[in-house]
């Protein structure tokens, strides 16, 4: 095998996305399947869902299939598994990439229940998925591979997000312990740090900080932009390919890495 052969994943993967319907998880799902994966996803978005499937039945593709599920609800997450065992027939690689970006304030304001949810969402639902999916990577020919979707708030202090800042390091650790636990069984645990992802949802909130500032959207991006030393935006692509690179036999001796792909985000 030639390293430029390396560089692709092998044909025939079989993949579960978490928050796989939209935005970063469903580049990813996507990406994998142009590789040649099967790739099942969940998400808590009967919308996402709907418009996912309609769009997929309108291509020339393998279709993704798909299951309507809350990442933090133990009973739908075994709905899952049970989905991904009839539709898949085992697994090669868990994306754990769902996640919500929890309540922003300071420490004393922060309502109990918020924290909770955030808790619940970004942390215990990467336990329960990759609870329920060690046993079939074990299973799987030639290892398995779990990518767990951090932030470069996992590495970085991020004020009035405690919440989420909070998990993005847990995962991180998470990470690096089950690389450890499940390297003797050929399992590699890698977790991934995107930064500002360019895309609707961080022009959002670039426009409602803007507004909240008295700013100009330009001056406000330009703000977000100076924290970068790329002085730009990743893009869900970029996320994406780092994900299939970690799947693939180049990244085969990487494990236990928290892998930013963010243009150096500097401060938060």
């Amino acid at each position: 095998m030639t390293v430029l052969q390396m560089l692709k994943p092998h044909a025939g993967l079989r993949v579960l996305v978490t928050g796989g319907a939209s935005g970063i998880g469903l580049v990813i799902a996507r990406a994998f399947i142009d590789a040649g994966a099967r790739v099942h996803i969940c998400d808590a978005s009967p919308d996402a869902i709907d418009a996912l499937a309609n769009a997929e039945a309108s291509v020339e593709c393998n279709a993704i299939t798909s299951t309507l599920a809350d990442v933090a609800d133990k009973a739908a997450v075994e709905r899952v598994f049970a989905d991904v065992r009839r539709e898949l027939g085992g697994l090669d690689v868990l994306v754990n990439n769902a996640g919500i970006a929890g309540p922003t304030g300071g420490i004393e304001e922060i309502d109990v229940d918020e924290w909770e949810q955030t808790i619940d969402v970004n942390l215990n639902a990467q336990f329960y998925f990759a609870r329920r999916a060690v046993p079939l990577l074990r299973e799987a020919h030639g290892g398995g591979t779990i990518i767990a979707l951090s932030s470069v708030a996992g590495r970085l202090g991020y004020a009035f997000r405690t919440p989420y800042a909070a998990t993005k390091w847990a995962v991180v650790g998470m990470t690096r312990s089950l690389a450890i636990e499940l390297g003797p069984s050929n399992i590699r645990v890698n977790a991934i740090q995107p930064g500002i992802v360019k895309g609707p949802r961080i022009e959002r909130v670039i426009a409602a900080r803007a507004k909240q500032l008295n700013l100009s959207y330009e001056e406000m991006e330009k703000q977000y932009l100076a924290k970068i030393s790329l002085r730009r935006m990743t893009t869900p692509e970029e996320v994406a390919a780092t994900a299939l690179f970690l799947c693939s036999p180049a990244g085969g001796g990487i494990s236990g890495q928290a892998i930013s792909v963010c243009g150096n985000v500097e401060v938060l």
